[in-house]
């Protein structure tokens, strides 16, 4: 194959024969292939097993049992399974004209792009298939954003928010990329630096079924663009911070009621590092949790790194407070040390705790 177009589908089963005839015509003699990536609670799924059996096309089905990280997690799990050297993103819900292939796939077969996109912002292209004004609003607005707030990565895009597009696979790091949400693109161009060339797009209005745009999905858009842009740092600090704030009331109130400062020191510092930990689960990492290793291990070593941590600090604390005769200031002192290791916490945490897997453990699917 030279290309596998990879479609992630939720309840789109009204549009999905339409699109593989649509597919199947615009592509003509092309070495394509059609990867669904389905997290449906519906017939989707036999509907495209149907729909496979009456085309020469081929087509091929990946149904997620456990669904992770909405539309870029269904795109990352269709970047691992495809055969072909270059892969094509389009949406389920026909708004990406199976009939713009043509030209995706020739621009990028017979180009050196490492990514060919569909933009809306080119003479010839067009987001009038949107809902609503309020969306053609907010596609403009985020669009000018991001290209103020990442001006070297997207320098060759006019759009990076486009959801239909060409991406040579192996000239991406699968490692680097951390989807949540649905704007894919965005997440390639900003994670590397990639050769980006465009051809015009028109979005259409969507077929059968319902729109999955919602206030998550603006949340979600929001939350990505932070993190490509200044990390998970402010969060971690945040989460930090209240623990922190924890730690030194627990181990003040502690000594107030008269045990030793290192005893409620070491107290202290296991509540901290439990709530610190479920903090950081149901909140900053929760959408990298699928992608990276188990529950237990990703517990066991960030407790094990912050116990090890609160071990080296209260030693220490210990040194400073015995060889300098602070034992008035103990609290302070303590203030300065748990400052002093958040950024070791922090790169521990990003680099090893939860690291993505490449494929080592992926959530759990149905090929068929």
């Amino acid at each position: 194959m030279d290309v596998t177009v990879i479609v992630p589908t939720f309840n789109e089963s009204l549009n999905v024969e339409e699109l593989v005839t649509r597919t199947e015509k615009a592509v003509g003699g092309r070495s394509v292939e059609i990867v669904f990536v389905d997290d449906s609670t519906d017939d989707t799924p036999a509907v495209i097993r149907r729909t496979a059996a009456r085309h020469s096309i081929p087509v091929r089905l990946i149904h997620r049992d456990v669904p992770a990280d909405g539309l870029g997690g269904a795109v990352m799990e269709g970047f691992r399974a495809a055969d072909a050297r270059w892969a094509v993103v389009m949406d389920g819900d026909l708004q990406h004209p199976p009939e713009m292939l043509p030209g995706l796939i020739d621009k990028a077969l017979g180009g050196d792009a490492e990514v060919v996109a569909g933009s809306r912002f080119l003479k010839g292209g067009s987001a009038e298939g949107l809902s609503n004004g309020l969306r053609r609003f907010l596609t403009g607005f985020s669009t000018r954003l991001t290209k103020l707030l990442f001006p070297r990565k997207l320098r060759g895009a006019s759009d990076p928010m486009s959801g239909f597009f060409a991406v040579r696979l192996d000239a991406l790091d699968l490692s680097l990329l951390k989807p949540r949400g649905f704007k894919i693109l965005l997440e390639i161009l900003c994670r590397k630096q990639m050769r980006v060339t465009e051809i015009p797009a028109t979005l259409a209005p969507r077929g059968g079924g319902e729109s999955k745009a919602d206030v998550k999905q603006v949340w979600r858009l929001t939350a990505q663009i932070v993190e490509l842009r200044i990390g998970r740092l402010p969060g971690f600090a945040l989460i930090g911070f209240c623990g922190a704030i924890a730690n030194l009331l627990i181990m003040g109130g502690l000594q107030h009621g008269g045990m030793d400062y290192l005893s409620a020191a070491v107290i202290a510092g296991a509540v901290t590092i439990l709530g610190n930990f479920t903090a950081q689960e149901l909140t900053l990492y929760h959408d990298l949790r699928a992608g990276a290793r188990r529950l237990w291990w990703r517990f066991a070593h960030s407790a094990g790194f912050n116990a090890l941590e609160t071990a080296v600090r209260t030693f220490v604390l210990f040194l400073i407070v015995h060889f300098l005769h602070l034992h008035h200031h103990t609290v302070l002192v303590q203030g300065i040390l748990l400052v002093a290791g958040f950024m070791m916490r922090y790169a521990y945490h990003e680099r090893v705790v939860y690291r993505q897997l490449a494929g080592e453990e992926q959530p759990q699917t149905t090929s068929s």
